[in-house]
């Protein structure tokens, strides 16, 4: 483990590599370059084939698995990448960028272990569901992590917040909104749920009859 000098605001970084992995020494190479400049303030490195035992407390199953602050990150990345990503630590992002790319990359039980661990992690997740813009495959792996916490003091946390969503100018995200306030199952959502009844689009009006139903 190395530590430069004047480094207290800047994040950890924790690098899993293997013996025979190709892209190893790159990642290690651009780590230590972070470290150098002082964008992370330390950085430990572990042989997953000397201590199999890390990977298996983590979950890690491939290599190279670099972890900066609380960001995790799997496979070959570029200086640039980690250097973004320590600089987002450092900031203490609301991780929906970092929520955003495993959900695309169709990482669904990995985003759920997270949002179950950290509750800031559902704050991102709503980030990512009030934007239009978040891409299609990513709306839907947040549609299978919201049907995976029905029933959940997950949901019933964020019911109000999500009420507030059934008034979003984004006909998909009312619609959206109504059917995880119905997977809450919390009383509290039917207010939300039977004002969208008079919604403009007829597709959050047939949600919602669905919904009460």
């Amino acid at each position: 483990m190395t530590k430069p000098h004047n480094s207290a605001t800047k994040p950890a970084a924790l690098l899993l590599m293997g013996t025979h992995c190709p892209y190893c020494p790159g990642v290690l190479k651009s780590l230590q370059a972070l470290l150098a400049a002082g964008d992370i303030s330390e950085l430990e490195t572990r042989n997953i084939e000397e201590n199999p035992e890390v990977a298996r407390e983590l979950g890690v199953r491939s290599v190279p698995w670099v972890r900066i602050g609380r960001f995790e990150l799997e496979g070959l990345r570029s200086e640039k990448e980690l250097r973004d990503w320590a600089i987002k630590a450092a900031s203490d992002s609301d991780g929906s960028d970092w929520l955003n790319e495993l959900l695309a990359s169709g990482n669904i039980s990995k985003s759920l272990q997270h949002i179950k661990s950290d509750p800031a992690m559902m704050d991102a997740l709503l980030v990512l569901f009030a934007d239009p813009d978040t891409q299609l495959n990513t709306q839907i792996a947040i549609s299978a992590i919201m049907e995976e916490l029905k029933d959940s003091t997950h949901l019933t946390a964020i019911v109000d917040q999500l009420g507030e969503l059934t008034k979003h100018s984004d006909a998909r995200i009312r619609g959206d909104a109504c059917y995880y306030l119905a997977l809450s199952g919390s009383p509290q959502a039917s207010a939300y749920i039977r004002a969208l009844l008079d919604d403009d689009d007829a597709g959050v009006r047939e949600i919602a009859q669905e919904s009460i139903e």
